[in-house]
C-alpha cells in the first residue's frame, strides 16, 4: 500500500503480489478520470507518471483498477463523496499534462466547493512565512482533537517555525531531526578541533570559551569572566601571535588584568597542551587525534564541581555524540594517517550525516514533516510551505556523468522524474479537508519564482471561474502575524533624535582640533566619547583599514621630513623615502596581500611627493612635522583648552607660514572649510596666531593647504583653500568661542547629526544614537 513502484525491483514485487490469491496492491491517488488522450500525454513531471509506468508493466489500463471500497456510513458520508468528487476533478485540471492545457479554454464549470478549504498565502520573506505558519498551527489547537502538520522540504523554514511556536511555549520537533553538528555537544567538539588546529586564533578560541559547555576546570561564570577580560586585553585588534605561548607573550605589556589573562591562558594550556602538541607533527593517525581531542574536550567541559564527561555526553544530543565518537573510535583504524590540520574537515564530513531525534516530548497534535514522511498521513489542517521553484520542487540538476539520452538508453529515469514524484505528493496533499499553501516572495532579498504548481493552480482557478471563491478562503493571516511583532500603537509615534543635556560639570573642557569638527557635525559623538567615556572595541582579526593606511603614510612622510627638515633634498631622496615607507609598512605587520595592494600606491605617492618637495624647496624654508600645540579660550563656564598636532607647518626664511595637512582620503572642499564644518586647518592657523605652537617661530600666515595622497595616476595633488588665511583663522577662533558659549548653556543638547547635509560619513556612535530609526526621511525634511 502506498508505493508507486518507482524502483524497478519494487515494481516487479508489486506485480507478483497483485497476481497472488488474496494479494492486493493499493495505488494512492491514481486518477482514473483522465481521458485516453490525457493519459498518453502524461510525462515524467506529471504526478500520474509513476502509475503509468507501473500499469504498463502490469499490462493494465487505468479503468481496470478497482476503486477502494468505502463505507456508506461514518465520516465519509455522501456529502463527503460529492465534495471530494468536485475536488478531484479540479485537481485533475490543475495537474493536466502540459501538452493538453489548451483544454482550460473550454473547461466545464466546477462547483465552488472544489476550492473550499484551499488557502494560498504569499509572504514577503521567510520570517513572515514562519510567523504565519506558526499562527495557523497555534489556531489549530483551539479546536479539540484537531491535528495540524507542516510539510516542507525547506529545513531552515521548518526550524524557524519550531522556534516561532515557542512564543506560546509549544515544543514541536522536526521529523528530519537535528544535525548532530548543530547540537551543543556536536558544535563544541567541532569548535575545539578548529581552535587547536588554527593555533588558538581569536575567533575559534572565543567561540569555544563562550560556549555553554566551556569551563576549563573553573566555575562557569568565573571562566566566562576571564574570557571576556582576555578578549578585551589581547584578542581584539590585529591577530595576536599564534599559539598559547604567543598569547602569553602579550600579557607582559598589560598594565592591569595581566593576572586574570595569565590564569585564563594557563587553564587552556592545561586542557589542550597534548592535543596542541600533535598539531606540530607532519602526520598522525585518526585514533591519536581522536583520543587527544576527546581528552581536551572533556577537560574543557569540566567545572569546579562536575566532571567534563557528565556534562559533555548528557541528554539525547550528548548520547548521540557519544555513540558517534565510540563508533568512530572503533573503526578509525581503517583510515590512513593524515595531516593533523585536516582533522577538523574529516570530523565535519563524518559528523554531518548524523542526526539527533528526540525520543520523547513530541507534540501529540502538531507535526513538522518532510514530503516523504507526510505520504499516506491525514491531518485536519495541512500546511504546504516553501512552494518556490528550486525549493519545492527542487531544481532538476543535470547528471555530471550521464546525459539524458544516455540515462534513457541505460533505462535510468531522467532528473525530471523527481519532479513527478514531488507533484504526486502535492496532488495527494491538496485533497485534504483544509490545506494552506505558503511561499516567500523574496528570500535573502532576492525575488523568487512561485512553484509551478501554484502557477497551475492560479490558471485553473481562473479557467474554472473560481477566483472569487478562492479569494474568499485566503483569510487575514498576514496582518494577524504582523501584529504579533508590531509594538502597540501608543509607542509607534515618530521617533525623535537623541538630545541629551548633561550638566555643565560633566561637559568637556578640552578637545582637539579634529574633535571640534565632530562637535560641529555630530555633537552626540562628543557626548558618547567624552562624557559617557565610551570607546569602540576593536574587531577580531582586524584588517588594516584605509585609516590605518593613512597613518602609515603620515608616519613615513614624517620620518622623511624629520631627516630632511630644510634645504635641498639629497640625490637619493626617492630611494630613501621608499625605504622608509617599506620599513614603516613592515613594522605595521601588514600581511603580504595588504602589502601587495598598498605598497604600489605608496610608490606613486613617494614619486609625486619628492617632485613636489623639490619644487617647494627652491625657496628656502624649514618644515616642522607632527608638532603639538594648544590654545586656551574663555567661555561662560570657564577656560576651554584646544589642543592639536599639525601634520606639517612650513616656514620660509622671511616668516611666511603654510599649514599642510596630508589626506589619503578625500579632502574637504573650500566651501566646507570656510563654512566651519571642516575647521581643522583654520583652528591650527588660529593657534599659530596665538603662539600656540612652541616649536614654530612667529610668522605671517600665508596659506592653508591639503595634500591629497590618493596613490593613483600621478600619486597626489596639492589643494590650497581659497581665501585669506588670517581671516579664516580669526573666523575660526570666533566660531569656536561661540560654540563653547553655546554648549556652556545647560539647555544646549548634544544632538545627533543636527545638519544632515554635513553629517559625518561614518561614526562609531551612530548605532547608539539609533540614527536609522529616525533619519529615514531626513533627505526630504
Amino acid at each position: 500500500a502506498g508505493s508507486t513502484g518507482s524502483i524497478p525491483a519494487t515494481a516487479d514485487l508489486l506485480d507478483v503480489i497483485a497476481r497472488m490469491d488474496g494479494g492486493a496492491v493499493v495505488l494512492p491517488g491514481l486518477d482514473v478520470s483522465l481521458s485516453e488522450n490525457d493519459w498518453q500525454a502524461v510525462d515524467e513531471s506529471h504526478p500520474q507518471y509513476g502509475f503509468k509506468q507501473l500499469l504498463r508493466r502490469f499490462k493494465l489500463s487505468p479503468d481496470a483498477v478497482l476503486p477502494w471500497p468505502c463505507a456508506s456510513k461514518g465520516a465519509f458520508c455522501a456529502h463527503d463523496a460529492q465534495f471530494y468528487a468536485h475536488k478531484t476533478r479540479f485537481l485533475t485540471e490543475v495537474m493536466r499534462p502540459a501538452s493538453t492545457t489548451h483544454a482550460w479554454r473550454s473547461i466545464e464549470p466546477i462547483d465552488r466547493s472544489a476550492v473550499e478549504g484551499l488557502t494560498q498565502i504569499n509572504c514577503p520573506a521567510p520570517r513572515e512565512e514562519a510567523e504565519v505558519i506558526s499562527l495557523i498551527m497555534r489556531e489549530a489547537l483551539t479546536v479539540d482533537e484537531r491535528t495540524c502538520a507542516l510539510v516542507t522540504p525547506d529545513r531552515a523554514l521548518a526550524e524557524r517555525v519550531s522556534m516561532e511556536l515557542k512564543r506560546w511555549h509549544i515544543d514541536i520537533d522536526d521529523s528530519a531531526g537535528r544535525p548532530l553538528h548543530k547540537t551543543p555537544p556536536g558544535a563544541f567538539l567541532r569548535l575545539t578541533a578548529m581552535m587547536v588546529t588554527e593555533d588558538f586564533a581569536p575567533v575559534p578560541t572565543l567561540a569555544v570559551c563562550k560556549h555553554p559547555l566551556a569551563a576549563a576546570g573553573l566555575d562557569i561564570a568565573a571562566f566566562r569572566k576571564l574570557t571576556r577580560r582576555a578578549e578585551i586585553k589581547i584578542l581584539r585588534g590585529p591577530r595576536p601571535p599564534a599559539g598559547l605561548d604567543g598569547l602569553a607573550s602579550l600579557t607582559q605589556g598589560l598594565d592591569e588584568g595581566a593576572q586574570a589573562v595569565e590564569t585564563w591562558i594557563a587553564q587552556l594550556k592545561k586542557c589542550c597542551a597534548p592535543f596542541a602538541a600533535i598539531m606540530e607533527r607532519d602526520s598522525a593517525s585518526i585514533s591519536e587525534l581522536l583520543n587527544a581531542h576527546m581528552a581536551a574536550a572533556e577537560s574543557l567541559a569540566t567545572t569546579d564541581d562536575t566532571p567534563g564527561p557528565l556534562r559533555l555526553w548528557a541528554e539525547e544530543a550528548g548520547d548521540a555524540a557519544s555513540a558517534f565518537i565510540a563508533e568512530l573510535a572503533q573503526h578509525c583504524e581503517v583510515l590512513p594517517p593524515i595531516s593533523p590540520h585536516e582533522y577538523p574537515a574529516v570530523l565535519d564530513a563524518l559528523m554531518s550525516a548524523r542526526v539527533v531525534r528526540p525520543r520523547f516530548g513530541k507534540h501529540p497534535r502538531l507535526h513538522i514533516l518532510g514530503p516523504l514522511e507526510a505520504r499516506l498521513q491525514r491531518f485536519d489542517v495541512l500546511i504546504l510551505a516553501g512552494l518556490n521553484e528550486g525549493t519545492w520542487p527542487a531544481d532538476a540538476e543535470a547528471d555530471p556523468w550521464m546525459s539524458r539520452p544516455m540515462r534513457k538508453k541505460f533505462g535510468l529515469p531522467s532528473p525530471e522524474r523527481r519532479i513527478g514524484l514531488a507533484a504526486h505528493d502535492i496532488a495527494q496533499a491538496l485533497c485534504g479537508p483544509r490545506v494552506v499553501m505558503t511561499r516567500s516572495v523574496k528570500v535573502d532579498g532576492t525575488p523568487t519564482v512561485p512553484s509551478r504548481w501554484l502557477m497551475r493552480l492560479d490558471r485553473a482557478v481562473a479557467a474554472a471561474e473560481l477566483t472569487e471563491a478562492f479569494r474568499d478562503e485566503a483569510g487575514d493571516w498576514l496582518p494577524w502575524a504582523r501584529e504579533l511583532t508590531e509594538p502597540d500603537a501608543d509607542v509607534c509615534g515618530p521617533i525623535s533624535p537623541p538630545a541629551p543635556t548633561p550638566p555643565l560639570e560633566a561637559r568637556p573642557r578640552q578637545l582637539s582640533v579634529t574633535a571640534i569638527e565632530t562637535w560641529m557635525r555630530d555633537p552626540y559623538s562628543i557626548y558618547a566619547r567624552h562624557i559617557l567615556k565610551l570607546r569602540p572595541i576593536d574587531p577580531l582579526d582586524q584588517d588594516v583599514s584605509a585609516a590605518d593606511y593613512g597613518s602609515l603614510v603620515h608616519d613615513a612622510l614624517c620620518k622623511f621630513i624629520k631627516a630632511n627638515p630644510s634645504g635641498p633634498l639629497p640625490g637619493d631622496a626617492l630611494p630613501q623615502l621608499l625605504k622608509i615607507g617599506h620599513d614603516v609598512f613592515q613594522e605595521g605587520a601588514l600581511r603580504p596581500g595588504v602589502l601587495a595592494f598598498w605598497e604600489p600606491r605608496f610608490e606613486r605617492i613617494a614619486e609625486w611627493f619628492v617632485r613636489t618637495e623639490e619644487m617647494r624647496r627652491q625657496e628656502p624654508s624649514r618644515s616642522y612635522v607632527e608638532t603639538s600645540g594648544e590654545m586656551t579660550l574663555q567661555g561662560p563656564a570657564g577656560p576651554f583648552k584646544l589642543t592639536g598636532k599639525a601634520d606639517r607647518i612650513d616656514r620660509s626664511t622671511d616668516g611666511r607660514i603654510t599649514i599642510i595637512d596630508y589626506k589619503t582620503g578625500t579632502p574637504p572642499s573650500s566651501e566646507e572649510v570656510i563654512a566651519g564644518f571642516s575647521p581643522q586647518l583654520p583652528l591650527e592657523a588660529a593657534m599659530i596666531a596665538a603662539d600656540g605652537f612652541a616649536d614654530v617661530p612667529k610668522g605671517t600666515l600665508e596659506a592653508l593647504s591639503f595634500w591629497h595622497l590618493h596613490g593613483r595616476g600621478e600619486g597626489g595633488k596639492e589643494f590650497t583653500v581659497d581665501g585669506d588665511a588670517d581671516a579664516m583663522a580669526a573666523e575660526a577662533r570666533k566660531g569656536l568661542t561661540e560654540l563653547i558659549a553655546k554648549f556652556d548653556d545647560p539647555g544646549t543638547a548634544y544632538e545627533a547629526r543636527p545638519n544632515p547635509a554635513y553629517a559625518p560619513v561614518y561614526s562609531d556612535y551612530g548605532h547608539l544614537a539609533r540614527v536609522k530609526e529616525w533619519a529615514a526621511g531626513e533627505d526630504e525634511a
